[in-house]
């Protein structure tokens, strides 16, 4: 046991990532509380996190995870809202942190939530059926314009992907319709099965599917190409998508942050050291790693870069959840 702890920490510190002393340290076990059920990506992201805080000694309390995910997330950010000045209980979530009081009736506020970080970037890619007519997003669109009953396939009603279906519309004068399933895996399935013209899934979601060639991505809602260069499906890879915008659909950049939340009442020395601890977590190469495994960008944020890019986050949203009368009354 001795060799082991003696190896973590050379290995920590050849890195630059042994963690400093602070005011506050965590003095008993700390309880990661992951917003959707086991498995999927929040569960994903927050285990990975549990296992190389682990591996370096980030800190000297144990993680446990727990699943709350049920009404969309808001079981697990409802319980951590609930535990003010809690300092061992983070959530672990998306921007469902905060938009999910502004589009629902949920027994939490926004500003019950501290937000820690934002370490990952989730993009968002226009699928089409493998064996589908569409060549580029152009056609697509062309297509949804003329004949008015295509519909894109997502992951719940009045979430990130039907939003990001409203943007389209509203970006091109398109009409396409919205049909919500319970995951972007399922519709994944749907669409593989051409039973939907499209889905707005993230590439981690439609992956398989690529690669077997049912489907096809058109481009991605991003300011720039995906960087990675590997091929995914023949001699095609994520660098080779498309952008949106230089596809000729007028939205620059659409990404889901994955974020971790204290919450409200706790000191901010307690909100420093979490943040500081996930800093050192996305600077090693187990986390780059992730990033490249699941297909998103790195996007670490903490202090006013994040409060301000989730003041800007919110206000766009809300702009789109008032023109399609989605606002919780």
């Amino acid at each position: 046991m001795k060799k082991s702890l003696s190896f973590a920490c050379v290995v920590a510190a050849a890195l630059g990532i042994a963690a400093p002393a602070f005011a506050f340290e965590p003095n008993r076990p700390v309880e990661f509380v992951v917003t959707a059920g086991p498995g999927g990506g929040t569960d994903i992201f927050a285990r990975t996190i549990q296992a190389i805080i682990a591996k370096y000694e980030l800190m000297k309390a144990p993680v446990v995870v727990t699943n709350k995910g049920s009404a969309g997330g808001a079981e697990g950010f409802v319980y951590a809202a609930t535990a003010k000045g809690d300092a061992h209980k983070l959530a672990f979530g998306t921007n469902n942190a905060y938009l999910l009081p502004i589009r629902a009736k949920v027994p939490y506020k926004s500003e019950d939530l501290i937000p820690v970080s934002a370490l990952a970037a989730d993009e968002f890619v226009l699928w089409v059926n493998g064996k589908s007519e569409f060549k580029t997003a152009a056609d697509f669109v062309a297509k949804a314009k003329e004949s008015g009953d295509l519909k894109v396939g997502g992951s719940q009603s009045k979430d990130v992907d039907q939003i990001l279906t409203s943007m389209i519309n509203d970006a091109t004068g398109a009409k396409l319709g919205y049909i919500p399933f319970k995951s972007g895996g399922e519709a994944a399935v749907q669409l593989a099965g051409e039973h939907i013209a499209a889905n707005v899934n993230n590439p981690s979601e439609n992956l398989g599917q690529w690669q077997a060639g049912m489907v096809k991505p058109l481009c991605v809602f991003k300011s720039e190409k995906l960087k990675s260069d590997a091929k995914v499906a023949g001699e095609m890879g994520w660098a080779d998508i498309p952008t949106c915008k230089e596809a000729g659909i007028a939205i620059d950049n659409y990404s889901m942050p994955r974020t971790v939340w204290l919450p409200a009442g706790v000191e901010p020395d307690v909100v420093q050291f979490y943040a500081n601890v996930l800093k050192k977590v996305a600077e090693t190469p187990e986390w780059a790693k992730y990033l490249a495994d699941t297909s998103q960008s790195p996007a670490y944020m903490s202090g006013e870069q994040l409060a301000t890019f989730i003041k800007g986050d919110e206000a766009s949203v809300s702009t789109v959840l008032k023109r399609e009368g989605w606002l919780a009354n």
